[in-house]
């Protein structure tokens, strides 16, 4: 049996997996926001729950918002700042009496996604998280490829490829540089676009049904043109973004994950904007939506142990 975990800001959720990857239980607990301890905690409570639920132990993986620094063993990089600077897997395995292995969020939903999702069978799979940021992870041939720096996939934090003069230096990033491609296509980043451009603001989902094509796949309604216009533009960004992925990596499968993931049009739109920037004279790359949706990233977790236990 397989155990994922996936600690996010408001809830930490946890799965338990069969050998053939079918779904024993599910459990998920608030988010002890800011406490650490109470964190290690949870994730405890939650795999003892599961175990004496199923009356099975099992291996533990963990995903986090961030990531372990090679260089200290620390968590680095994690939105949820309270688990910055901890020994977070030497912690957990201590409270669980076992190893366990920790990857970030969208390491795990890549790794999901390819090992019995949307990229199931690819040799490459670029998993890509786009939400309130924008985040990224690499399988290769059914692993996560965390390189040097455990910072593979991390795209969001390069600059916007090919900008125009209205894209330039670009948005404030968090990380303290400017134009990074998070602010231009994380929902944030499309919200404020819109607001920019018809000053008047509307939030990410609503700017998608208002262009025609929302989560359901589109509404009644005429489109909105200044909505349809932000998504425009909003595509078009994506595509020359994902296109400096396929240039270096050339990925056999891209799944979209995150709440602009529900978009329906961007995989009408994207295979057909690729080839526009990618150097090569035609693109096989798929774009694909996410077969486990919202539990790819607590499924992943539990794959990070590529062998079941009993």
């Amino acid at each position: 049996m397989r155990i994922g975990v996936d600690i996010g800001g408001s809830k930490i959720e946890a799965v338990a997996l069969g050998g053939n990857g079918g779904e024993l239980v599910r459990r998920r607990v608030a988010t002890p926001a800011g406490d650490y301890a109470a964190t290690v905690r949870a994730v405890a409570d939650l795999v003892g729950g599961i175990e004496r639920e199923t009356g099975r132990s099992g291996s533990v993986g963990v995903g986090i918002p961030g990531a372990l620094s090679a260089a200290t063993g620390l968590v680095k990089n994690a939105n949820s700042v309270y688990l910055i600077g901890r020994p977070l897997d030497r912690d957990l395995a201590a409270a669980l009496e076992r190893p366990v292995r920790l990857a970030n969020d969208a390491n795990c939903f890549a790794l999901s996604e390819a090992s019995d999702g949307a990229g199931q069978g690819a040799s490459v799979v670029f998993g890509v998280i786009l939400g309130s940021g924008v985040g990224g992870g690499l399988v290769v041939d059914g692993r996560v490829l965390g390189g040097a720096n455990a910072i593979a996939g991390e795209w969001g934090h390069n600059p916007l490829p090919w900008p125009g003069d209205d894209e330039r230096p670009g948005p404030d990033c968090y990380c303290g540089k400017r134009g990074c491609i998070e602010t231009f296509l994380s929902g944030p980043g499309l919200a404020r676009d819109y607001a920019d451009a018809a000053g008047r603001a509307l939030g990410a989902e609503e700017i998608a049904a208002r262009a025609g094509d929302g989560a359901g796949g589109g509404g009644d309604d005429a489109p909105d043109a200044d909505a349809a216009a932000a998504l425009a533009r909003y595509e078009d960004r994506l595509a020359r973004a994902l296109a400096t992925v396929v240039n270096v990596v050339d990925p056999d499968v891209i799944v979209l994950g995150g709440g602009l993931s529900n978009v329906g049009r961007l995989y009408r739109r994207l295979p057909a904007l690729l080839p526009r920037y990618v150097f090569s004279d035609q693109v096989t790359t798929r774009v694909l939506p996410p077969r486990h949706g919202d539990s790819g990233g607590v499924r992943g977790a539990a794959w990070l142990w590529p062998e079941a236990t009993p």
